[in-house]
């Protein structure tokens, strides 16, 4: 079965660095666009970014220029490395992958930026 596992959240003061990671099974990942979302409290889960099967990464325009979405199709992982970060994108991070109209979802990683 599909599983998405993230892994790298944490407390971090604003202006710090985080790199979570996605580790996928059960898909063809290198055929597999995933995404990273994220969810604050009494909000709705929103699109941070997203990669291509071919490696094409997007961005949401509030993370554009401090985060990068890389990954590695040998370790069917995907990184999100996030800097510059900011009170505001305290939240869980979910990945994400689409296959067929279906949303899989990870379990989420916690991040907290506060001084």
């Amino acid at each position: 079965q599909v599983q998405l596992v993230e892994s790298g959240g944490g407390l971090v003061q604003p202006g710090g660095s985080l790199r979570l990671s996605c580790a996928a099974s059960g898909i063809m990942f290198s055929r597999s666009a995933m995404g990273w979302y994220r969810q604050a409290p009494e909000k709705q889960r929103e699109l941070v970014a997203s990669i291509s099967a071919g490696g094409s990464p997007a961005y949401a325009e509030f993370v554009e220029g401090r985060f990068t979405l890389s990954r590695d199709n040998a370790k069917n992982t995907v990184y999100l490395q996030m800097n510059t970060l900011k009170p505001e994108d305290t939240a869980v991070y979910y990945c994400n992958v689409n296959l067929w109209g279906v949303d899989y979802w990870g379990q989420g990683t916690q991040v907290t930026v506060s001084s």
